[in-house]
């Protein structure tokens, strides 16, 4: 081996590692709060809408800055606003983990989640600069095992260091990591740009504005009613906020999010499947966590413990699922995850009761594990290669704005389910609300492997470059080649 290839297979296995690690944290802040929320209250104090807050401030913020963060990469650095990112993200923890009460808390998580908004896009990016393309399936299967195994094992790491720590740990944990990543991202990470274009500030405030007043409404709504004039302002005001947001992606010069990537099917099938698949899969976590503890009695570290044949699946699988989307294609691995994710959850829906024993949750939680590592590693894959080089930095931040608004809109939709058929009144009565929040979860997962059949398997990806060449306003970009539509 040459030393040249020494090096680049050496700065690959650093990209990794930093991206991995910076992914993980990220990922692991949507739901690290969920068991903890039963001492913030008794801490901080505040109502159910604040507690709800503390995780949907994070997820909000998140998702609506995504695509702005992504374009600040390719605009002034992918590497300086990667770590401008992990600074932030950094900070915000140890504001949050110092809150002296329940509001500063929440602002605390909104700034935490602007900070993943820079950093989480720009992970991917990064990590297909350095990886080999006929390596990237494998890089895409660890970095998904990672980030896969931060969102499942949330509640987990949550609950243990709740229990046998303090709850201000679990924002404590991202300060010595970002410490420590942040040296090693400027001396092992190279710099790229992409595209250089203007930002496209009106654009960004549409869709921030737009999700923002859709999240919001969805999250009012089961306390304060679907009728209430802020819920229903929050709604429509959203929704014609995000169609202008669209309206701006067809007409202007250099938007955010340009609408001609959606005439794509590979691109719209994986983007499609991935809002579906966080919708059930994050609001069925969200419930789950409290129905181990509040219906079945388990401590916030046991209800972990007895999650990890769900959140461990992703650690052993992903790999193996990266390997196989560069044999067999992408499509045909996320659909059989979406498909394992949607019968777990179906599953865990009949089974679940006031008394249920662990033995009859266990076949439903190994199956919705090795259903949601098949989808991670090769969902990552499709969405890169489904767009030219320099457009992957939006693509990224496309994909991961949609993840996470599935993810904020499972847990308004699925918790206006669960308050419109059950409660915490009592153990049955939480049962009578969970079953259907399931069944709806295991549904919206089931539809999202629909979807998948939008995108072209490997013997149409060549008409799928030709069309994306042909689209109207590529300019130089086509000239650049694609890494070719759904072939990994």
């Amino acid at each position: 081996m040459s030393q040249q290839q020494t090096a680049r297979r050496g700065g690959a296995v650093w990209a990794l590692v930093i991206t991995g690690v910076a992914g993980f944290m990220a990922a692991l802040d949507n739901l690290v709060v969920t068991t903890a929320l039963p001492s913030i209250r008794a801490d901080l104090g505040g109502g159910l809408d604040d507690l709800e807050w503390t995780v949907s401030a994070y997820t909000l913020t998140f998702a609506v800055l995504l695509m702005f963060g992504a374009a600040l990469g390719d605009r002034f650095g992918r590497r300086r606003l990667f770590l401008a990112g992990m600074a932030v993200f950094t900070l915000a923890s140890a504001a949050a983990a110092l809150a002296p009460g329940i509001d500063s808390l929440i602002a605390a998580r909104a700034v935490q989640g602007v900070g993943a908004a820079v950093m989480m896009p720009l992970t991917l990016t990064l990590l297909t600069a350095a990886v080999p393309a006929e390596k990237r399936g494998m890089a895409f299967g660890i970095w998904g095992a990672i980030n896969g195994l931060a969102v499942a094992s949330g509640p987990l790491i949550g609950g243990s260091l709740t229990e046998h720590v303090s709850w201000h740990w679990i924002f404590w944990l991202n300060v010595p990591l970002g410490l420590a990543v942040m040296p090693l991202a400027r001396l092992r990470l190279a710099e790229s740009h992409g595209s250089g274009a203007a930002l496209d500030i009106p654009g960004t405030l549409l869709v921030s504005g737009g999700l923002f007043g859709i999240v919001y409404g969805l999250v009012r709504a089961p306390s304060d009613g679907w009728t209430d004039p802020f819920v229903l302002t929050g709604l429509i005001a959203g929704g014609v906020l995000v169609g202008l947001f669209v309206l701006h992606g067809t007409r202007s010069r250099n938007p955010m999010l340009p609408m001609r990537l959606f005439r794509s099917r590979a691109f719209s099938g994986i983007n499609a499947a991935s809002l579906l698949m966080f919708l059930g899969m994050f609001g069925s976590i969200f419930l789950l966590s409290q129905y181990m503890q509040g219906v079945l009695g388990y401590s916030p570290t046991e209800a972990g413990l007895r999650m990890l044949p769900w959140t461990g699946m992703p650690m052993i699988v992903a790999p193996v699922a990266g390997v196989l989307s560069d044999r067999l294609g992408g499509r045909p691995v996320v659909a059989a995850g979406l498909l394992l994710q949607a019968v777990g959850l179906g599953y865990m829906a009949a089974v679940v009761t006031t008394h249920a024993s662990y033995a009859t949750q266990l076949p439903a939680l190994i199956i919705s594990g090795v259903g949601m590592a098949l989808f991670f590693a090769p969902a990552s894959n499709l969405v890169m290669s489904s767009v030219r080089p320099q457009e992957q930095g939006i693509a990224s931040g496309a994909n991961n704005a949609l993840r996470e608004v599935g993810g904020a809109l499972g847990i308004a939709i699925m918790a206006s389910v669960f308050s419109a058929q059950g409660g915490y009144e009592s153990a049955q009565s939480f049962v009578d609300g969970l079953r259907p929040a399931l069944v709806l979860g295991s549904a919206t997962v089931a539809l999202a492997a629909v979807a998948t059949l939008c995108i072209p398997g490997r013997r149409r990806a060549p008409k799928a470059v030709d069309l994306a060449r042909d689209e109207p306003g590529a300019g130089s970009a086509d000239q650049e080649p694609l890494l070719g539509t759904a072939t990994s």
